[in-house]
């Protein structure tokens, strides 16, 4: 087997997990924003706690949603070579 085919076998593994690891820390990281942020407005205004939360799911799921595709997108690359 060619070395070259090899060694870009390797990287494009390592690139996609590194990939898929980068988008699963940036949603945990981005809905752990959301979270704080939903706390923090509920304890100022409570009586708006249903709208805070019906935007915070909303904004939760577009950034799951995103990083779902990363992840995908990672896993693809190390499967497609």
């Amino acid at each position: 087997m060619n070395l070259n085919y090899i060694l870009l076998e390797a990287v494009a593994n390592a690139g996609g997990a590194i990939g898929a690891g980068l988008a699963a820390i940036g949603a945990g990281l981005g809905i752990g924003q959301i979270g704080k942020g939903a706390v923090e407005s509920i304890a100022r205004q409570p009586e708006a706690m249903n709208d805070i939360r019906a935007n915070m799911i909303l904004a939760a799921a577009l950034v799951e949603g995103a990083a779902l595709f990363g992840i995908i997108v990672g896993f693809l690359a190390m499967v497609l070579k």
